[in-house]
């Protein structure tokens, strides 16, 4: 069964640092593409970040770019997502998903519970 668990959300100031990670299971991790969403509130779900299965190529939103890093550890089967210039807009829940398609959202796993991510003075 696929499983995502998403951690290192919480509270930060504007122009703060978090990193998150998501621990994924059920599947053969170093085969697939892993991505980053968010969802904020009234919004939809929006692409973040996505790194390929070899962990050589990355694509960000623009209104991230820059400022976000994603990587992945095939040993741990966890990606993670480093966020730095954090702004008030940037407050979402943070869910993490996989496919095989880099180009696609075609393929995406069951969604995981997330982490919640709050920038604010």
């Amino acid at each position: 069964q696929v499983q995502f668990v998403e951690s290192g959300g919480g509270l930060v100031q504007p122009g703060g640092s978090l990193t998150l990670s998501c621990a994924a299971s059920g599947f053969t991790f170093s085969r697939f593409v892993m991505r980053w969403y968010r969802q904020a509130p009234g919004k939809e779900r929006e692409l973040v970040a996505k790194i390929n299965s070899a962990g050589g190529i990355a694509d960000y939103a623009d209104s991230v770019k820059g400022r976000f890093v994603i990587s992945r550890n095939t040993l741990r089967s966890t990606v993670y997502l480093q966020m730095s210039s954090l702004k008030p807009e940037d407050t979402a829940v943070y869910y993490c998903n996989a496919n095989r398609d880099y180009y696609s959202d075609v393929g995406l796993q069951d969604w995981g519970q997330g982490t919640q991510v709050t920038v604010s003075s």
